[in-house]
């Protein structure tokens, strides 16, 4: 079944691979990378939603399921062990569309205009309309969608993506207004309902 082609990673194995990829293209001269730095990479508090903490133990487990499913090549010799990630290979990607799944693992939900941004240090779109275009062919693909296209957010004037490779919280937490905020709120709709009806009293 073409669904089996794309398997459902765990947190640490999304975090593992998206950090491998992210910096084969930004910091090529230190790749591929050492466990020590695999960790760095994974742990680092920016560019990261949500920001992990990720044990060696459990970035060592995350290897071993994306070395399960071909994803990852581990290279020996010399004082450590290096890693580096082969996805790509395994499914068949451009660079284009590797720069935007990488990001959309690292950061959570975007739009196609965030992505162009983000994307910036691995690959230079040209023009958000070429961030659509790899987009949507990542959501159609025949051998199983790597990305879909979520409902818009209420408020909001554009789209987000999200990667099909594992759980995304895809909506962020809801924030309930301060108790001094809501009465101040429903004070100025009282204002705004007495303002109506004296205006409509004196027609």
């Amino acid at each position: 079944m073409f669904a089996m082609s794309v398997p459902q990673l765990s947190a640490a194995a999304l975090r593992v691979l998206s950090s491998l990829s992210e910096k084969q293209r930004t910091v090529p001269d230190t790749y591929p990378m050492t466990l020590n730095a695999l960790q760095s990479a994974c742990n680092q508090k920016t560019s990261r939603e949500p920001v992990l903490t990720l044990s060696e133990a459990e970035i060592l487990a995350a290897l071993d399921e994306l070395r399960d499913l071909g994803w990852i090549a581990e290279q020996s010799g010399g004082r450590a062990s290096r890693f580096a990630q082969q996805f790509d290979k395994a499914l068949q990607l451009p660079s284009q569309s590797v720069a935007i799944l990488t990001v959309l693992m690292l950061r959570g939900p975007q739009t196609a205009g965030e992505l162009r941004l983000n994307c910036e240090r691995m690959h230079r779109f040209a023009d958000i309309s070429a961030v659509e275009a790899f987009l949507e062919e990542l959501s159609e693909r025949a051998a199983g969608a790597l990305v879909r296209l979520l409902p818009r957010q209420p408020g909001a004037r554009e789209s987000r993506w999200v990667h099909l490779l594992g759980e995304v919280a895809e909506d962020a937490p809801a924030v309930a207004p301060s108790p001094d905020l809501l009465a101040s709120l429903l004070q100025r709709v009282e204002v705004l309902e007495q303002a109506v009806a004296a205006l409509q009293a004196g027609r």
